[in-house]
């Protein structure tokens, strides 16, 4: 019985260190990064998730502008569903160039995260890319090193690693990270899991820098 209680602590408490770790790692790094070029293109906190109009596309309640809408009521959503907004949410403000936003809603959604441990591959996967935008590659890579641990052939902890050694500027361990994603290309087809079909585009994308990079024909 004394064994098995270890065991427990031993578990829990490695996790528990790292997502403290991880979020203070990402607030380091998002605040060197965005302090260096702040702009004006802050959709917070008044445009708070979520957002009408961007999150939404129903009428809005008594409005009195055509094309007006409402937003969702957030305390009706599951946890996952508010992750699954805020990841969303800051991808298509980092697509925007809001820095500024991004930074505001990017600890939220990571947050939001935390709050599901323990993680399956899909939400580390969203961490990681929400590490990626802001600059917090150590948080990038330590998501694509999870997923990889539990599965050596998962194709989003492949792209997740190769896309942080690209920004980190590490072209040997991109190529690597390309090697293995396209021999697992027969081996993990887009529709053999869910998470796959949700980032489809990303492994598809993925699929064609690799070959292009490598030579290898489509």
């Amino acid at each position: 019985m004394v064994p098995l209680m270890r065991d427990r602590k031993t578990n829990i408490l490695p996790w528990s260190v790292a997502g403290l770790a991880f979020l203070a790692l990402f607030a380091m790094a998002a605040g060197k990064n965005f302090n260096r070029s702040r702009g004006a293109t802050l959709d917070a906190p008044q445009n708070a998730l979520p957002q009408a109009g961007l999150d939404d596309r129903g009428p809005a309640m008594g409005a009195q502008q055509p094309g007006m809408t409402r937003a969702p009521d957030i305390s009706s959503l599951s946890p996952q569903e508010r992750a699954d907004r805020l990841f969303n949410r800051v991808m298509l403000l980092a697509s925007q160039g809001k820095t500024d936003s991004v930074q505001f809603f990017a600890p939220m959604a990571l947050t939001a995260y935390q709050m599901l441990a323990p993680l399956n591959a899909d939400q580390r996967y969203d961490m990681g890319r929400i590490g990626e935008v802001v600059g917090a590659l150590q948080l990038a890579k330590a998501q694509s090193d999870s997923i990889l641990r539990s599965d050596p052939n998962h194709l989003l902890g492949l792209i997740l690693g190769a896309r942080a050694a690209t920004l980190s500027g590490d072209s040997t361990a991109v190529r690597s990270y390309e090697r293995r994603l396209l021999a697992a290309e027969k081996s993990e087809p887009v529709a053999k899991r869910e998470e796959y079909k949700r980032h489809e585009d990303d492994i598809v994308n993925a699929f064609t820098l690799a070959r292009r990079r490598s030579g290898a024909k489509p």
